[in-house]
């Protein structure tokens, strides 16, 4: 699949717009510095929608070796970690309409792209979402252990946060593209758990709500690091299975 780049329209900018220009009023505050620098290294602005092709791919590859790959929408787990595991990021192309600004419950375009791109130019994080990818397809046999695989994927791509010099930042990319979590999850009455392997795949999560909780890493390198340690536990849990 292309991105349909010129179907784009005058309400699609705009969507666009409103939501980049609504996000970057507080994100410079609370984003994870490495999600700030990708968003001036990719290029991303207010008032043009991204070219995959032409502009973001391009930029990627130089920085990382990554790129993002055009998809309908969701997508079955097996296709969904292999391009992961060939350094492709799935995206969708559809941005969502004028009134559904604070709430979608299928990811679009703004949140794939806005939410997940800019990251993909932090080597650490890449390289983590590539090993862990290759865990998670060892394992697609046993359905336990990827729901397990995609707890840990949901409190750390999408949903996780980050210490950096002393302040807790955002760098999972549901919460970034949300302006209503973006607040709501540094509350101080929320509750946040240092970043534990085992802790994880077993942390219930939702898809329809904001998070109970929200887990913290110190650095991209440790995400990097726990991918061995995902893989020793899964494997002491399912060796029979296996």
């Amino acid at each position: 699949m292309k991105q349909p780049y010129q179907t784009y329209t005058a309400t699609d900018r705009d969507v666009w717009r409103m939501l980049y220009e609504g996000q970057m009023k507080q994100l410079p505050a609370i984003a994870s510095v490495a999600y700030l620098e990708g968003i001036e290294k990719v290029g991303f602005v207010a008032d043009h929608i991204p070219d995959f092709a032409t502009e973001t791919n391009p930029r990627l590859r130089a920085l990382t070796g990554w790129e993002v790959k055009v998809v309908p929408g969701l997508i079955p787990q097996k296709e969904f970690f292999e391009l992961l595991s060939h350094r492709q990021f799935p995206a969708s192309t559809w941005l969502r309409k004028s009134n559904q600004l604070d709430y979608l419950e299928e990811p679009d375009m703004f949140h794939d792209t806005f939410g997940h791109v800019p990251l993909l130019t932090n080597q650490a994080f890449c390289d983590f979402m590539g090993d862990l990818s290759q865990v998670a397809l060892q394992w697609l046999h046993v359905p336990e252990a990827i729901a397990q695989i995609g707890r840990l994927y949901w409190y750390t791509v999408e949903f996780g946060l980050i210490q950096e010099e002393g302040h807790l930042k955002i760098y999972g990319g549901g919460i970034l593209s949300s302006a209503g979590e973006s607040e709501y999850c540094l509350r101080d009455a929320i509750p946040k758990i240092s970043f534990d392997v085992r802790t994880l795949l077993n942390a219930p999560y939702h898809i329809d709500r904001y998070q109970d909780h929200y887990f913290i890493i110190n650095s991209y390198e440790q995400l990097y690091r726990s991918t061995p340690d995902i893989e020793e536990i899964l494997s002491e849990t399912y060796l029979v299975a296996r």
